[in-house]
């Protein structure tokens, strides 16, 4: 049967590639019909003329400029991080003595809750530290005592019921009351205002005394922000309550005399780098800071390119042997595999075609490579720009270690941004531990105070303190107070049922402007006692992370935005964090982590019953 389709130029026709045909493959591999790959492993040569048509066949014949590079020359634009906000706090200097992880998370350690004294161990920890340092001036000790004192709770105080509720809380407060000074109240007088001095109020300190305790003040001052990391001031906390979880921003100069803003708006998993930033084109350049604007500096670097190399990486040569620390056929992948698929191709198909530029940058440091000048074996000198150039929103752009810009339509941002972070932060033991699930039967969010602080310093599980501090309440009640009964009912009609104390109400409200967008606000208890208070009080929350606007005057609500507590809740705690920075420092901060719950749950609270009175 003839050929439909009429060659008369066959030169012409495969040059131009008029014609769709297969005439070339790019690779020959064994196919064995059995388990073992013996044979097909052993390239068998019998057919000298067979190899050449092959090699003809695969277009070994062909030439190609397969030069490698030997010279490279490198121009990139560096730049730092120079200013730092945190949340809606002021604009500070970037501080690259610090982690980042600690300068974003640092929160303020609760020295006061629900305006009483807290961290007491913390608070005589502080008092032996400065009566260690003021030991040489003078013989103040007792002094300094009777000013900052360690008050003893009195057992029969509402005032002091979350002291006396507690036994180890009680305990620890009258062991040291009149003995131990209170160095936390000192602290407090020293940052309340620039004019405090330590020796106010103190009695028996002379004015030529007056140097040396203010030596002993900066001391002290620095002494405990080196064992806790705290923010400079209350408005500096990147904690945003609202959304449950951290905002800053930071920016660095441009060459051009713009600047580059980076926000992270979303940041609570304790594991900070530069994914957790995106670059806001639209945001407007930070507050001025004296000495952070400072240009970038262009830097063109020659150097030699250096093969990629790895462990178990294939040899060039065909009989040469690897090694057999790593064994790449031994990789279990399936075809859904991708990630997995595509380094095992990069690792033994074309893991020699790729070179390293090496070039060291410090931490802090934002590089945009502008392009790279590689000269070859044969002379051939060659312009490189980076791979993830073009529109940010096109899907078949190739990236790698490059920042979201915020919006559609921009430009992709290609530079490098190299965060002063830590790879290893050690977490100690929750100070507060809060969950918030949905309730659907009641309509409502409840914050579940799993772990609560004590006045001491220690914790105790949220519902076992509920269940003393609801104790000493009842205990103190005047006798005869309660209601009769009589005569006794088969059954009564209840207004509503009660909760644990530890369990805090979210109620859903209208956001304020819009008929159909809601936002979980904070509401109360009431703590009802037979023969109790009339009007019952409302039972506050205990932990710092529910208090939010309570301990302010006046008290403010606090809101959470709905979306933030999804249907298998979400876990909010508060710990001490432990790490080591470049030279050698410990640095301890107070940080929040945000987790996912674990589901939904039940109150049981319940409206307008009758409940069956027992008989007898």
């Amino acid at each position: 049967m003839p050929s439909a389709l009429r060659v008369t130029d066959i030169r012409t026709a495969i040059e131009r590639r008029q014609f769709p045909s297969v005439t070339v493959w790019n690779r020959v591999e064994g196919r064995p019909r059995t388990q073992s790959f013996e044979r097909a492993l052993r390239a068998e040569v019998r057919d000298a003329l067979w190899m050449l048509t092959k090699q003809w066949q695969m277009g070994e014949f062909r030439g190609s400029d397969a030069g490698s590079p030997v010279f490279a020359k490198l121009r990139v634009d560096t730049t730092r991080l120079t200013k730092y906000r945190p949340g809606a706090g002021a604009v500070q200097a970037f501080d690259e003595q610090l982690p980042l992880e600690a300068t974003v998370e640092r929160r303020h350690v609760p020295l006061r809750i629900h305006r009483r004294v807290a961290s007491l161990d913390l608070r005589l920890a502080m008092g032996r530290e400065w009566l260690a340092l003021v030991e040489g001036i003078g013989n103040h000790r007792q002094a300094f005592v009777a000013a900052y004192p360690i008050q003893a709770p009195d057992p029969t105080s509402t005032a002091d019921a979350e002291i006396v509720a507690h036994p180890q809380a009680w305990e620890l407060f009258a062991a040291v009351a009149g003995r131990a000074m209170d160095g936390g109240s000192l602290y407090e007088h020293l940052v309340e205002s620039p004019g405090n001095r330590a020796w106010d109020g103190v009695g028996g300190i002379t004015t030529p005394e007056h140097p040396d305790f203010e030596k002993a003040t900066a001391k002290f001052l620095a002494w405990f922000e080196r064992l806790i990391l705290q923010p400079p001031s209350k408005g500096d906390d990147a904690w945003t309550p609202p959304q449950l979880e951290y905002r800053f921003a930071a920016s660095a100069p441009e060459r051009d005399g713009a600047e580059k803003v980076y926000v992270a708006d979303s940041y609570y998993q304790g594991r900070l780098d530069w994914y957790s930033l995106d670059v806001d084109a639209a945001a407007k350049p930070l507050d001025p800071v004296p000495g952070a604007d400072v240009p970038p500096v262009p830097v063109a670097r020659a150097t030699i390119p250096v093969p990629v190399s790895f462990t178990g990486m294939p040899n060039t040569r065909w009989w040469s042997f690897e090694e057999r620390k790593t064994n790449y056929g031994d990789v279990d992948a399936s075809t859904t595999d991708l990630a997995k698929l595509l380094f095992l191709e990069f690792a033994l198909v074309f893991g020699n075609d790729w070179f390293v530029i090496p070039y060291t940058l410090p931490a802090g440091t934002l590089a945009d490579v502008r392009g790279v000048v590689v000269t070859n074996v044969f002379g051939e000198r060659f312009w490189i720009e980076p791979a993830g150039a073009g529109a940010d929103d096109d899907w078949q752009r190739w990236s790698m270690f490059t920042i979201d810009v915020q919006g559609r339509g921009g430009a992709a941002d290609t530079s490098l941004l190299l965060l002063p972070t830590v790879p290893k932060v050690e977490q100690g033991p929750p100070t507060e531990d809060v969950t918030l699930i949905r309730d659907e039967v009641a309509n409502m969010v409840w914050g579940i105070e799993t772990t609560v602080p004590l006045a001491s310093g220690a914790t105790a599980p949220g519902i076992e303190a509920a269940r003393q501090l609801r104790a000493f309440y009842e205990a103190r009640l005047p006798p005869g107070g309660g209601v009769s009964h009589e005569p006794t009912a088969p059954i009564r009609y209840q207004i509503m049922s009660t909760v644990p104390e530890s369990w805090i109400p979210f109620i859903p409200v209208h956001v304020e402007g819009s008929n159909r967008e809601i936002q979980l606000q904070r509401a109360a208890m009431p703590r009802v006692l037979e023969g109790g208070p009339k009007p019952p009080a409302k039972v506050e929350p205990r932990t710092v992370l529910l208090r939010e606007g309570l301990d302010r005057t006046p008290a403010e609500p606090y809101y959470v935005h709905e979306e933030e507590v999804t249907r298998a809740g979400t876990r909010v705690f508060q710990a001490y964090q432990r790490t080591r920075w470049t030279d050698g420092r410990v640095v301890v901060w107070l940080g929040v982590r945000r987790q996912t719950g674990r589901g939904e749950g039940s109150s049981g609270l319940r409206f307008d019953e009758l409940v069956d009175q027992p008989e007898g």
